[in-house]
């Protein structure tokens, strides 16, 4: 799933800019990260779907999901989540004693993000600070501590692109989300939508520079930088915010954007 991909890439990126120069980022570390992206995700998933059950119910695309359905218990989605974040504090015991302490506070976002579109407008803000905490997390895991004069612009940049995707990922179920009466960023902007998306992606390539800068990146990665700002100016130009199959097929195309960077990094520390 695109969502899992998304949670991924960015502990990809500060796994591979934390490498040596003239090295290849820890392969162990980025299978351990990847397993635990996959738990995290799920755990995530199973969150979301337990705080919103009576809300999914009334949204076509989500009135199949188990506890919507009536498929599963309450109890029964407890006991699994139980299981999954069982897994994953396996994962997090791996690493040395910051990176656990780091990755264990990230729990209070994940379980309070399904809760924010009840409150705010800006939902979307509080998954990229629960998403993207990898970028912090990767760079603990290889040295030891976080450099923040690296690790906070990079976490910055990765915030500012889920605000980018999830906002159009949003525009699928405005009108839904009318009916039911959550918030979220796609209400929020409306038919600016793309202007503050064209904002959110200059901040984004901004903060990757920065982040760059700081840990001495080379060439190839201000490349891949150029190639993503190319690719997000696309993907916001031919935009249908209203049409939900182009907005699904511009969210899922958000994985090139962090594959993009991921090779910049490996081929600027080479």
């Amino acid at each position: 799933p695109s969502g899992t991909w998304l949670l991924y890439l960015p502990c990809t990126w500060s796994i591979g800019l934390a490498a040596e120069p003239g090295c290849l980022p820890d392969w162990h570390m980025l299978s351990l990260f990847g397993i635990g992206a996959v738990l995290m995700r799920g755990a995530g998933c199973t969150i979301n779907d337990m705080w919103d059950r009576d809300y999914d119910k009334k949204v076509a695309r989500t009135a199949s999901r188990p506890l919507a359905a009536g498929d599963i218990s309450t109890f029964q989605s407890f006991v699994f989540l139980g299981g999954q974040l069982s897994l994953a504090l396996c994962v997090l015991l791996c690493l040395n004693y910051y990176s656990i302490i780091l990755g264990a506070a990230s729990l209070s976002l994940v379980i309070t993000y399904p809760l924010m579109k009840r409150i705010t407008y800006w939902p979307q803000l509080v998954l990229g600070l629960t998403f993207n905490w990898g970028a912090l997390l990767g760079w603990s895991a290889i040295k030891g501590s976080c450099e923040w004069s690296v690790c906070l612009p990079l976490y910055l940049a990765g915030v500012m692109w889920t605000l980018v995707y999830d906002t159009i990922y949003a525009h699928q179920d405005k009108r839904d989300d009318i009916i039911i009466g959550v918030k979220s960023t796609a209400l929020q902007f409306k038919e600016d939508t793309k202007q503050w998306l064209s904002g959110f992606s200059l901040a984004m390539l901004l903060s990757l520079c920065m982040a760059g800068m700081n840990c001495n990146q080379t060439f190839p990665y201000y490349s891949a930088v150029a190639a993503i700002g190319a690719h997000l100016a696309h993907q916001i130009y031919s935009l249908d915010i209203d049409k939900p199959e182009d907005c699904w097929k511009k969210f899922a195309s958000n994985r090139t954007v962090g594959v993009l960077l991921f090779i910049g990094i490996v081929l600027g520390n080479l």
